[in-house]
């Protein structure tokens, strides 16, 4: 059996990395470094950030059988330091992700309006990382740094994902699917299945927009 948990721990250090180098970035360069555009339409750097932190911070409530409380899932103030809140967020996953994470006890998702159990709930969240490690990646013009079988987990999880018109779409969780060139990679197959463009980077003027980044 797949451990999602030790993988959503890979994941979770590339994403940390992408996001000091974020913040070495802003130091030298300046704070605009978080206003810069994301594979995600109408979400700044910062904007995504934040989102991934609140995520972290609600499966680790949910890890902990706390996950019904919006509190929890609230998309966090990071401006003011946004590459140590999104490190305490990482932090906060360790000890009940291990307690909990490989297990049938059931996680409670309200953004999935259902509850999962832990080892199920875990593959999405990885996912959920793995792919934003991706977004983080490509705008800060750098290379994401996770191994081949991390993105064949990854596409896994990802065809999993309901492609019905409640889940995909305008006003709904997901993007539509794109097409998948041929002889895809499982990197470029896992974002095309969560509607994103393995060719990003910000879109040209009239060009459609992916509308939604969450891949939950």
């Amino acid at each position: 059996m797949t451990n999602f948990v030790e993988l959503d721990r890979v994941a979770a250090l590339e994403t940390l990395r992408l996001v000091r180098a974020a913040a070495d970035a802003a130091a030298s360069q300046g704070n605009e470094t978080w206003d810069r555009p994301t594979p995600c339409a109408d979400w700044t750097l910062l904007d995504l950030l934040g989102h991934m932190t609140a995520q972290n911070h609600g499966f680790a409530a949910a890890a902990r059988g706390e996950g019904e409380l919006p509190a929890h899932w609230r998309v966090p103030d990071i401006a003011a330091d946004p590459a140590r809140a999104y490190g305490e967020s990482v932090a906060a996953l360790v000890e009940p992700f291990a307690e909990a994470g490989g297990g049938e006890r059931e996680f409670v998702l309200p953004e999935l309006g259902r509850s999962l159990p832990g080892r199920v709930a875990v593959s999405f969240h990885f996912l959920d990382l793995a792919v934003h490690a991706w977004d983080l990646s490509r705008s800060l013009r750098l290379e994401v740094q996770l191994p081949y079988s991390i993105w064949e987990s990854a596409l896994q999880v990802a065809r999993r994902v309901p492609t019905d018109e409640q889940t995909r779409g305008p006003g709904a969780f997901f993007a539509p699917v794109r097409p998948t060139p041929g002889q895809a990679t499982p990197l470029t197959e896992t974002l095309t299945l969560l509607g994103r463009s393995p060719d990003w980077p910000p879109r040209t003027i009239g060009q459609p927009p992916t509308r939604i980044c969450d891949t939950l």
